[in-house]
């Protein structure tokens, strides 16, 4: 891989070749790939394509450019959480380093910008801007794809920067093929705060009928940093569940029903995203539950013209916050909650193209109340009608090409009623050059509306009629080089909003946001293994000028450059797997706004080895070291880290974890 370097041309730092050094040594790479007919030698569990594949629409122009959570990422991240999710991808950021915190960003953009969806249903997106609004557990994940700038008109509504597609397990995720009843069962511990997990999956399935039951419960102490600083309010304190009910006939009519549940209750950090702000604060207790049901039917032998599916569901988040600097309110809690459907047909029109038809909905609300303050709301009702075609009129050119139509009612805190509507309209384009490159681009206009404000901070008295619906634009070019062996990928993108809300307690307001980067990826496999590495560089502008992390924020995030690097190998006939991961983010410098320091860079390097016993079917032991060096930093996505006057929520320090998976 070529040397990256920053703007003023300096390397990444003497940490990260200490660590690609380190992880380079432990894992002696075979010199010459090997290729079998159909594909690599053996299952690559962290190459994407396998889970592209899986996508039937994994080959279409709109997702040439969505990255995928790999297969081995998804399941070593089972007992983890975010940024052990995404970990693998730099275009990717989770900052944050307890999940009540944890928050997303795709090229630099906050989540709360994209579509988010698990099992198709709607996600809610702002609440209390110390915490996060989509804090998921990856153990009842089975994949998760982001779709970034450019997402199709079926992505749902309110797609400002794209998209965030999860789907959580299926009984034929865990059973094999015949058998009734089965499930596995995970535990873990980690010596860096002491964090014990336990997880229990049972599934069943008896003539087309499914029930699968998932749950998971990790509980620990605060953990250390690098520097031996004990991060009070860090301690794990996490519950969550699912639970599936489904029926297939023979003729593939499935019809499934299911509820999920996440609870975290314990004392955090006054201000949960950061340690500290310089003044002698408690810690105070944040009760946070969310919770998504959903109901689906779509008939999985479905083709020609008639290939329906629909999807209704709810999600909600609530959080409650002790507040012992005012004892005459309590406990602050804020609630947003979105009741969602969508009813849509997808036409087989030929062996590869498709175009899919459908309306959709969703209801939201978002509440604060105390106990000296009556419930203050917002209220948002969106009605959208959508069509997406995915077509190859030839064998070398993909299109894809969409556009919808939303009007949205809102309500305000005040009581103010506002009417809004517009299209939205997408097209990417993919060409193979040779039947190794691929030139791909997309482009998207998309409409907003208005997006319910952060609910710690409604205001009765606030006025709307200056506020304006936010619409997007989005543009991606790149190319793609892949020979089955070897894939190189990089893509230049931009993302601007315009008249996207950025409200304070005090007034109501508009702002404009810029983001513009690169992204540049590297798949190798091999027998018995997998490397795959990526840098992502972007910049943001709000309203003109380049912002810090306060002034962005709940838009984007300050990044600048951030490298994943993630290598695997299994030794021909060995019961061992050995692997490890770079994770690595360049020196911001750039000091604006409110901001007095750079970021610092750094580079992590986590090791880890696998033991499936060939005696033992169903086994797997899992002993990682995570930050070898016990480095102290936050995670670049972390707010506050541009102030001297925050002391950021940094990452764990070297932590030696064991876990222990069975499945039965």
């Amino acid at each position: 891989m070529a040397v990256l370097f920053s703007q003023n041309h300096r390397p990444l730092s003497w940490s990260l070749l200490s660590c690609t050094t380190a992880l380079a040594l432990c894992l002696v790479l075979p010199a010459q790939a090997q290729e079998a007919e159909g594909g690599f030698l053996g299952t690559i569990l962290l190459d994407p394509d396998y889970v592209r594949a899986r996508d039937p629409d994994g080959n279409a122009a709109d997702r040439i450019n969505s990255q995928y959570v790999a297969d081995a990422e998804l399941d070593r991240a089972r007992m983890g959480d975010l940024k052990d999710l995404f970990s693998g991808i730099a275009s990717v950021s989770v900052g944050g380093g307890i999940p009540i915190a944890q928050k997303i960003f795709v090229n630099g953009v906050d989540m709360l910008n994209l579509s988010v969806s698990v099992d198709g249903v709607a996600q809610n997106n702002r609440l209390f801007h110390h915490v996060s609004a989509n804090a998921f557990d990856p153990g009842l994940l089975k994949s998760v794809r982001v779709d970034a700038g450019a997402a199709p008109a079926d992505a749902g509504p309110n797609a400002l920067a794209g998209a965030v597609v999860m789907e959580t397990v299926d009984v034929a995720d865990v059973l094999a093929e015949g058998q009734a009843v089965g499930g596995n069962a995970r535990l873990s511990f980690g010596d860096n705060g002491e964090t014990f997990g336990r997880a229990l999956t049972l599934a069943a399935q008896h003539q087309g009928f499914e029930v699968l039951a998932y749950g998971k419960r990790a509980t620990g102490e605060d953990y250390e940093t690098g520097s031996g600083l004990v991060v009070e309010g860090s301690a794990a304190d996490l519950t969550t569940g699912l639970l599936k009910l489904a029926y297939e006939s023979d003729t593939g009519h499935r019809f499934e029903l299911s509820g999920q549940r996440m609870i975290d209750d314990a004392l955090r950090p006054f201000r949960a995203n950061f340690i500290a702000d310089g003044a002698p604060r408690p810690l105070r207790r944040y009760e946070t539950e969310r919770n998504t049901y959903g109901f689906t039917y779509e008939n999985t032998q479905a083709a020609g013209l008639w290939d329906p599916r629909i999807v209704f569901g709810q999600s909600d988040v609530t959080i409650g916050v002790d507040q012992p600097s005012s004892p005459a309110l309590g406990v602050s809690v804020g609630k947003t909650e979105t009741l969602s459907g969508k009813v849509e047909n997808r036409f087989h029109i030929g062996a590869t193209d498709t175009v899919t038809v459908g309306v959709d909905f969703h209801d939201r609300t978002s509440s604060y109340r105390d106990d000296a303050t009556a419930p203050i709301t917002e209220e948002s009702r969106n009605v959208g009608i959508y069509a997406q075609a995915r077509l190859d009129p030839t064998e070398a050119l993909s299109l894809s090409f969409g556009m919808r139509w939303d009007r949205q009612e809102f309500t305000g805190t005040s009581g103010f009623r506002g009417d809004y509507d517009g299209f939205s309209g997408n097209l990417s384009v993919a060409y193979d050059v040779t039947e190794t490159l691929t030139l791909r681009a997309g482009v998207s206009s998309v409409f907003g509306g208005l997006s319910i404000e952060d609910n710690f901070i409604f205001n009765p008295a606030w006025t709307y009629d200056a506020l304006e619906p936010a619409r997007a634009t989005n543009y991606t070019l790149g190319a793609v080089y892949d020979n089955g062996t070897l894939r190189v990928d990089g893509e230049v993108f931009m993302t601007q909003i315009d008249d996207a809300r950025v409200s304070s307690f005090r007034a109501n307001g508009n702002g404009d946001l810029e983001t513009q980067g690169y992204n540049l990826g590297l798949g190798y496999g091999w027998q018995g293994g997998f490397l795959r590495a990526s840098y992502s560089y972007s910049e943001l502008e709000v309203n003109g000028a380049a912002a810090d992390s306060f002034a962005a924020l709940d838009l984007a995030a300050p990044l600048g450059g951030v490298l994943a690097i993630e290598v695997q190998h299994n030794p021909n006939g060995s019961d061992f797997t050995f692997g490890g991961s770079i994770e690595a983010a360049q020196k911001y410098e750039e000091i604006v706004g409110f901001a007095d320091r750079a970021i610092p860079g750094y580079a992590v390097l986590n090791l880890f080895t696998e033991y499936r016993p060939s005696t033992i079917d169903g086994l797997v032991i899992r002993a990682a070291i995570d930050n070898v060096f016990d480095k102290e930093y936050a995670d670049r996505a972390t707010y506050g880290a541009d102030f001297s006057s925050l002391t950021p929520l940094y990452e764990p320090g070297r932590t030696i974890s064991v876990t222990a998976g069975f499945t039965f």
